[in-house]
This record gives C-alpha cells, sequence and structure tokens, in this order.
C-alpha cells in the first residue's frame, strides 16, 4: 500500500486544463475543460449510456502519476473530473455505490478502501468542494473493505476481501476469511450512520462484487483460486441474519466450466467459518479469481432478460479465464427459487475481444445495456508502460449471446494506477470510476466521467 503525506491537499479540479501526449490518434492530446454536470443539473436525466470512437491503443505512460487532473485518457466529446481526493477518504479506493432509494436518492456517492485503514467514505454529490467528502463508517478490526452496495431496503452492504483474517471479529474469531457488514443509515439523513452489523450468514470468504435480484437474493464471489461463485437466500426477505447459502455447480458442461449448472446449498454453520472451504467439499465449479457481479437491479439495464448475471474472472493460467461469464438465473416473474442456471461466455479473448483484453475486475451496466469493464494487470512505471483499460461491451442479441463487440473507452495515463469501482450514476448520464494505486503523489482520485 501506498503511503501518503495527511498534510497534502489537492484542490477539487474544476475548469483547469493540462497538456498530454496520447499513443493513440482518437484520444484528446488537449485535455477538456472539466464541465460535467452537478447531481443538481443531472438528477432528471433519463440516461442512455454513451457513444464514442474507441481509443485504438493504451494510453503510453511517460511519467509516474500521469495526469493528475485527468487521470483517464478519455474519447473526443467526453469530459471528467476529481469529485474527491486523498486525504478526503482512506488510502486504495475501491467499490462505489449511491443511495439508490429513500431520502435524496442518487446524492450520496459511498465507497470503500482496502488500504492501511478500511473504511467507507461518502461525497455530497449535490454540494460538491474541499468539504463534500467524509468517513461515513470506520472498525479498528475491519481489513480490506473492497465492495460496497446498496440495498433495496436502504442499507449498505462492505465486506472484507481477505482469504485469511488477520483482524478477527471480536463477535465472530472462528471466522476464518472477511466478513460482510451491513451499515444502517441515519432514517432522515444517509450521510450519517447510524450502526453496523456482521451479517456471518453471507459467508466468511474473499469478498468482492456482490448484487441483489429483485426477488431479495444477493450473488456474490470468493476471490481466490479455485473461487467460486455464490447465492444467499435469506429465510426472510429483507433480512440478513439468516438464510441459505448455495454455490453454483456446472452439472452439464457445454464448454470450459460453462453450461447448465445447479445452485448447491452450503452448511449453514460452516460458511460462517470458510464458505470456500464449504464449496470444495460438496465439488462446486472454481474459476480462477472471479471478482466482481453485475445485475440489472442497481442503476443499469440489460438489453435482454433481467435476470442475467456477470461474473468477471481475471486469472490468466491454471487455468485461464480472464473473461466476463453470463449466467441465466432462470427466474420467472415472482419467483425465488433458483434452483438451476445456465452459464456462458459472454466476454472473451479470441471470441469478441482482442488479446490486449487484459484482466478483466470491475463491472457496470449502463442503461442501454452496455456493459464497462475495468482491468487490473498489475505493474508498475517504468517497467510497465501502457496504462490500464476501461472497456465497454455491447450486448448482443438474442438468448445465451455473447456481447456483439468489446471496445476501449478509456486508459489511464498513469501505469502505477488501477480503475476500480466503476459504476453507472443512478438516473444520470455519468460513469463513476475510482483510481487507485497512483503513482506520482499517491493521492488516489475518484472521477466522475460524462459528455462534455
Amino acid at each position: 500500500m501506498h503511503l501518503m503525506n495527511h498534510a497534502a491537499r489537492i484542490a477539487l479540479a474544476g475548469a483547469a486544463t493540462l497538456s498530454f501526449t496520447a499513443c493513440a490518434d482518437d484520444v484528446l492530446t488537449t485535455a477538456p475543460s472539466l464541465r460535467v454536470p452537478s447531481f443538481a443539473a443531472s438528477a432528471g436525466l433519463g440516461g442512455n449510456g454513451f457513444e464514442f470512437t474507441p481509443l485504438s491503443s493504451s494510453y503510453a505512460c511517460t511519467v509516474s502519476g500521469g495526469d493528475p487532473v485527468n487521470p483517464v485518457a478519455l474519447p473526443a466529446g467526453f469530459a471528467q473530473t476529481i469529485i474527491a481526493t486523498e486525504p478526503q477518504f482512506a488510502d486504495a479506493i475501491d467499490m462505489n455505490t449511491q443511495n439508490e432509494n429513500g431520502p435524496d436518492a442518487g446524492r450520496y456517492l459511498y465507497r470503500a478502501s482496502e488500504g492501511g485503514i478500511s473504511e467507507v467514505s461518502v461525497t455530497d454529490l449535490q454540494n460538491l468542494g474541499p468539504n463534500s467528502t467524509k468517513r461515513f463508517a470506520f472498525r479498528a478490526d475491519w481489513e480490506a473493505l473492497d465492495p460496497v452496495v446498496w440495498t433495496p431496503w436502504g442499507t449498505i452492504l462492505t465486506a472484507e476481501e481477505s482469504n485469511a483474517s488477520s483482524k478477527p471479529d471480536p463477535d465472530y474469531p472462528s471466522a476464518k476469511a472477511g466478513l460482510v457488514y451491513e451499515l444502517i443509515p441515519n432514517a432522515s439523513d444517509p450521510s450519517v450512520l447510524d450502526r453496523i452489523i456482521a451479517r456471518p450468514a453471507l459467508g466468511s470468504k474473499s469478498h468482492e462484487g456482490m448484487r441483489f435480484d429483485k426477488q431479495g437474493n444477493l450473488y456474490s464471489i470468493s476471490e481466490r483460486n479455485p473461487g467460486y461463485i455464490f447465492k444467499f437466500r435469506p429465510d426472510k426477505k429483507g433480512d440478513l441474519s439468516s438464510g441459505q447459502l448455495y454455490v453454483l455447480k456446472i452439472t452439464s458442461p457445454t464448454g470450459d466450466r460453462t453450461g447448465e449448472a445447479e445452485w448447491i446449498p452450503l452448511d449453514r454453520n460452516a460458511v460462517k467459518i470458510d464458505a470456500s472451504v464449504a464449496a470444495d467439499a460438496v465439488g462446486a465449479t472454481g474459476y480462477n479469481r472471479p471478482e466482481d457481479v453485475e445485475l440489472a437491479t442497481s442503476t443499469g439495464n440489460t438489453h435482454g432478460s433481467p435476470n442475467t448475471l456477470f461474473v468477471a474472472v481475471t486469472g490468466l493460467a491454471a487455468p485461464v479465464d480472464n473473461r466476463i461469464l453470463a449466467i441465466d438465473l432462470r427466474e420467472p416473474a415472482g419467483g425465488n427459487s433458483h434452483s438451476t442456471a445456465f452459464v456462458y461466455d459472454y466476454v472473451k479473448v479470441g471470441l469478441n475481444a482482442t488479446s490486449d483484453f487484459t484482466m478483466p475486475d470491475n463491472l457496470a451496466l449502463d442503461p442501454a445495456g452496455n456493459i464497462y469493464i475495468t482491468e487490473d494487470p498489475g505493474g508498475s512505471f517504468p517497467s510497465k508502460r501502457r496504462g490500464d483499460d476501461i472497456w465497454m461491451a455491447r450486448p448482443g442479441n438474442g438468448p445465451h449471446s455473447a456481447a456483439v463487440s468489446v471496445e476501449r473507452f478509456g486508459s489511464l495515463t498513469d501505469c502505477d494506477a488501477e480503475p476500480t469501482g466503476i459504476y453507472w450514476e443512478r438516473g444520470g448520464d455519468r460513469l463513476f470510476v475510482n483510481v487507485q494505486h497512483r503513482g506520482g503523489d499517491r493521492l488516489d482520485k475518484a472521477v466522475a466521467i460524462g459528455r462534455q
């Protein structure tokens, strides 16, 4: 993790303009004036996704830290603004979510930090400025917070990305890996925390992506190799204190760990200790480092069935994954059994992606059914000379169809950094992304991207 000077202060970028050199003709060579709409201006937009000319290649990094005002190289016609920066939040910010319902819906943007200090911070998008970001939740025993997701009943889930806990929860010391925590905001002010509740029934494991379906089931993963895809069905909808955790198992293969599948129930007590070991015991289908998951129940939509779960699988070898899976949940309207599923490749090198599509990590759906994908190949400047990319996959036609195309939307100007926490704005036309592990001044950035 990067050390930072807590006395440093970076002014929020408003209309500053910097020049930078890009490696592709279709990337603007001069950064645009940052005129991304504020929450008040954009909240009423319906949101139709972005149309753009894809970047032809990754950004060629020439200095550690890249461009601190415009950290993402974008196609012509797009602009970015930094809405928060370290030290307004703790190091290594990861996932984002907004308050998707309830009082002032969409006004607040929450993010988890997975660095040495694990916290959830919040930004007031209606009143951006030096004091618009603050700590929302913190516990001294938290480690490596990665996911953050808004629940259908108006609370927030965050969780630890740890396969071997080094800071056990004092109330659940038998948990071997990371736990999920439910954060209860104040009923009248969602930027204020009322209380924190551990949810061990959701499984002790290395957590990243989490997403609810319309029936209140929660989908998640364990980030390891072999890592698994899970579903949690609460005993009572909206109550995460108890329920059944399932794991996905391919039963009739059609390819490399794709095809007909079933959800296998796991022992309720065993998952509170180590859900991955419980999944090992039932012969669940493993993948090489599953990370984020996405479903059309947050701020985006799917082009076809709303019951399609997307899963980013990062690993490059033993076994090779490096792909986005799609899972047909086969959920009839109003049902909740989810006994079977069908798994197929949605984005994959050689299928619809070029060879420079590398290690997909985070996912976000836009209102038009396009899915945005961030890369996490690792490495740093000067041995690494091209920035990590943000891709966009356009939906295919018909059931169980792969994406029709995979296009490069953005590329980091800093080869030390990675893009994380990609998230489409509720009711608007902006894409939020965090720039983590920055070089140069080492100050991570929370960025909003929109049309000029």
